[in-house]
């Protein structure tokens, strides 16, 4: 991974002790990255911000569907069944590949309702990406969860990296063999293996996928459009979430990070944590006469075996992780994008929406001249 930054400049953040990375884009002119199961909830984002960052044709999005012609005009694709070593064989030499980041996994509710098949693709198809990976010398990015956690881990307060785990869903065990076998590559072969413990992932223009959190994505659409949610889960059940564009900067800040700087292989990462109650009143804000009614069926169990908090000061002091949704900018970054998919809403209180609007451009516009900051810095490094 050091050859991967290679130029960097550490600064020095009054907030924390730890230092503030600014890594030199120019050392990921030749790098290759190609993302597994890039049609899921996170892969299309991901690709478009990267091909931004280190060029469009450096970044391969793949999947096991025939891609639509957006997915095809927006940049490389490629067929890979990870059931199939020789597909992402073929994939990696052919495009002479330096980065997997492995998406491919059936999700809670979606693998307890076909257990066999979760470990197929969850378990042998993880199997495949890492034999390739150790073949090839390749850099892997692996997602986790906080379905890696268990019943057995601490829940009264913030859960650390490092504790009792014994999840109790095929999805959860998938994922702690996940961060076990990568850790095992990386201390047996060097393999250059990362991982996030992510929280439930928010985002307006992704259809639920079969997850435990999804009803914090479902509840938007549905205030929007009906004013009300009958939801799966119990009103005081505490689960973390993060809002997509947090998850997305994360994955990449995390592999931008030089190798040296990581004092470990899988991280917590955490951004906001509230119950479907606390979302509701959140929510009421911009859909004044929003309704909610709780009818838990067997989510609720899952859930009651997930961490409420995640201690995620590792991640904060190694590679200075930080958030920049929090509940009420992400209720803000939700209503905009579904009123721009949707159009009008007799729901929406048509004043907190347009300062929502306002609240979410100039949101965008720091984000920009912290771009802008980040080239200039990134020019200096590079001359």
């Amino acid at each position: 991974m050091g050859e991967f930054c290679s130029k960097i400049i550490r600064t020095k953040n009054p907030n924390q002790e730890s230092s503030s990375l600014r890594v030199s884009r120019e050392s990921y002119d030749s790098k290759i990255l190609i993302s597994t199961g890039s049609f899921g909830q996170l892969g299309f984002g991901l690709a478009s911000l990267m091909r931004k960052r280190f060029g469009r044709d450096n970044v391969i999005m793949s999947d096991i569907v025939k891609p639509q012609a957006s997915v095809i005009n927006s940049g490389p694709f490629a067929y890979i069944d990870v059931l199939d070593p020789k597909s992402i064989d073929s994939v990696v030499v052919q495009h002479g590949i330096d980065w997997i980041i492995h998406f491919s996994a059936l999700l809670s509710s979606i693998g307890e309702k076909n257990v066999a098949r979760a470990i197929q693709v969850n378990i042998g198809g993880l199997h495949n990406v890492f034999e390739v990976a150790h073949r090839h010398n390749l850099s892997i990015f692996v997602p986790s969860t906080i379905g890696a956690f268990g019943p057995e881990s601490p829940r009264n307060v913030p859960t650390p990296d490092f504790c009792v785990q014994r999840p109790k869903t095929i999805y959860g065990i998938s994922k702690v063999h996940a961060e076990l076998l990568g850790e095992y590559f990386h201390h047996k072969n060097k393999l250059d293996f990362r991982s996030l413990r992510l929280p439930g992932i928010i985002s307006a223009d992704s259809q639920p996928g079969g997850g435990t959190t999804d009803y914090a994505v479902d509840i938007f659409h549905h205030a929007y459009q009906n004013g009300s949610y009958e939801c799966y889960l119990k009103a005081d059940t505490r689960l973390p979430m993060m809002f997509i564009d947090d998850c997305l900067r994360s994955i990449i800040e995390f592999m931008e990070t030089p190798e040296e700087l990581l004092a470990q292989r899988t991280y917590n990462i955490h951004a906001i944590d509230f119950t479907p109650n606390e979302l509701a009143q959140a929510i009421r804000q911009y859909v004044p006469n929003f309704e909610i009614k709780f009818n838990p069926d067997s989510r609720q169990s899952i859930a009651d075996t997930w961490p409420q908090i995640l201690n995620d000061s590792a991640a904060r002091n190694d590679w200075n992780w930080k958030p920049q949704y929090n509940l009420n900018r992400l209720c803000q970054a939700m209503f905009v994008k579904i009123s721009q998919m949707k159009g009008f809403s007799k729901h929406i209180d048509p004043n907190a929406l347009e300062t929502a609007i306002q609240d979410q451009q100039i949101l965008m516009e720091i984000n920009k001249l912290d771009s802008v900051n980040d080239d200039r810095q990134h020019a200096i490094v590079s001359n």
